[in-house]
This record gives structure tokens, C-alpha cells and sequence, in this order.
């Protein structure tokens, strides 16, 4: 059995019906394209338990070998990433990363050192004490990452995170997820507009059209004339 499955995860809206199964394996990272309103980020939001399915009795969600689909989001031991980071901006930078391990019960002294260790890894280190609203759109998505790896989540759902960047720095970012990948060994899926970002980050691509999957296999045999197809 695989780590994550989805089974059926269903939408339906007045004009289009969104009805898609798939699954990954431990330690992988799967990359969801498609043309825009195909449903890609609602597969996401079904995932995380953000959106109910309009046929629950037929959706079901394992991570693991556990059934997370009636879960409430906070339970489900998924960390999400989306195109904004949506940093705390009141708070420092150390505090917005240190933010789940407070939530976790670890005292305020003990979670600013983890976070200030685990910012060296996103070449944050020093940015601690920064305030989190001075930071730059490369930076604030680093810091976005840090906060959601340091309470090590089982599933890791990436909607779209680098696309509101510019094209250079877009494809150096990707290019660290990718190692941050490797090095922490997370199971993540990213939805993305972007092939090239998709091959580069992916050991598997998911190909969404119209609410269907239409074709999933490895990045390198993935054509770009398969959208319009």
C-alpha cells in the first residue's frame, strides 16, 4: 500500500465536476498540473481537509496507515505552503518558525533557539530577530518553509508557492525544495502552473484536465503539448 492515498476526491459545481484518485509513495514529491480550473488547488484543499467532498461516503484519505479523512485539519499531520506566505507580521522571524513548536507546548527561550539552528538550513541564518513584514518575497517563502518543516509533518502540500516570484529566483527556490527534500525526506505534492518548475522538483507528475486525471508518470516523460491536448 502506498504511504498517501486519495480515493475519489470529489467537487461538484454548477458547470464542472472534479473527481480524482492517485497516490504517493514515502519520501516522494509529486507535482500536480494542469490547465487553469482544472481543480488543482481544490485537490489540495480536499487533502488538507479545507473543502468537504461533495460524495464523502466515497472519498476516503490515508496517510500511512491511517484513515485521516474525517479529521479535523489541525489533526491530519499535513503542513501546508501556499503562494503567499502568509507570515505573522507582527512577530519576528524566529517566532513565526518557532510558531507550531509553542503550539506543541515548548517554552518561548527553548523554540527561538530551534528556529534561530533550523533558519541556517534555509540560508536564513542571523534573520532571527528581523521583523517579519521587512522581508523580502524569497525570504518571507523561506521563512513560510522553516515554519512548516520544523514540526515535521507527515504530507507536505505546496499550492503553487513560488509563482508570485520572479522567473530567477522562482527556479533557485525550487531548486532548494528539491534539496530540502532529499535532506529531510518529506512526502510532498505541489500544484503548479510551471513544468519546468514541476520536472526540476518532482519524482512524479499528475496531469489534471478537466477535474480528471488525464496521465501521471516521470517528469522527464512529461510533454507540454499534453496540456492542450
Amino acid at each position: 500500500m502506498s504511504y498517501f492515498t486519495a480515493e475519489n476526491l470529489r467537487l461538484d459545481w454548477e458547470n464542472f465536476s472534479l473527481d480524482v484518485s492517485f497516490s504517493c509513495e514515502k519520501g516522494t514529491m509529486t507535482s500536480i498540473v494542469g490547465p487553469s480550473g482544472s481543480g488543482k488547488s481544490s485537490i489540495l484543499r480536499l487533502i488538507a481537509g479545507l473543502e468537504k467532498s461533495s460524495e464523502p461516503e466515497k472519498t476516503k484519505i490515508f496517510l500511512g496507515n491511517t484513515d485521516i479523512t474525517d479529521l479535523k485539519p489541525s489533526k491530519r499531520g499535513i503542513g501546508m505552503v501556499f503562494q503567499k506566505p502568509a507570515l505573522f507580521t507582527h512577530m519576528r522571524v524566529d517566532d513565526n518558525v518557532a510558531y507550531g513548536l509553542r503550539a506543541l507546548g515548548m517554552s518561548r527561550k527553548k523554540s527561538r533557539k530551534k528556529a534561530g539552528e533550523f533558519l541556517k538550513k534555509f540560508n536564513l541564518e542571523g534573520f532571527g530577530e528581523r521583523a517579519s513584514e521587512n522581508l523580502s518575497g524569497g525570504e518571507a517563502q523561506r521563512v513560510s518553509l522553516a515554519r512548516t518543516l520544523i514540526v515535521k509533518p507527515s504530507l507536505i502540500l505546496f499550492d503553487e508557492p513560488l509563482s508570485a516570484l520572479d522567473a530567477p529566483l522562482r527556479k533557485k527556490l525550487a531548486s532548494e525544495i528539491r534539496s530540502l527534500q532529499k535532506e529531510f525526506g518529506f512526502t510532498g505534492i505541489m500544484v503548479t502552473h510551471d513544468i519546468e518548475e514541476a520536472k526540476a522538483v518532482s519524482d512524479r507528475i499528475i496531469l489534471i484536465k478537466n477535474g480528471k486525471l488525464e496521465w501521471q508518470g516521470n517528469p522527464s516523460d512529461f510533454k507540454e503539448e499534453m496540456l492542450s491536448v
